[in-house]
């Protein structure tokens, strides 16, 4: 099966947070958009004035107020040690 380099299909949208683990002073909130193939499709951040998912979901609150998280926060970590979460979301 051949697949067009350039997906249209929106069909899950990921919220991701993160934890300035290496202090680079970059705090900030992604929101991706993946295919039914798991290709990223789109995405957009946005600065916040703190790490983790308490800070994310007041800046979605702040910023967003269309946009919810359906899943709770999962902890992950990177292979380089950064603390993250993601979580799926939805616009309302």
């Amino acid at each position: 099966m051949v697949m067009t380099p350039r997906p249209i299909n929106h069909h899950r949208m990921f919220l991701t947070c993160y934890e300035d683990t290496f202090g680079y002073g970059w705090k900030h909130v992604d929101l991706f958009v993946h295919d039914e193939h798991d290709r990223e499709v789109n995405w957009v951040h946005w600065t916040v004035d703190g790490d983790g998912p308490d800070v994310a979901d007041e800046s979605i609150r702040r910023e967003e107020p269309d946009l919810e998280r359906t899943t709770d926060w999962q902890h992950h970590v990177s292979v380089v040690g950064q603390n993250y979460w993601t979580a799926d979301a939805r616009w309302r």
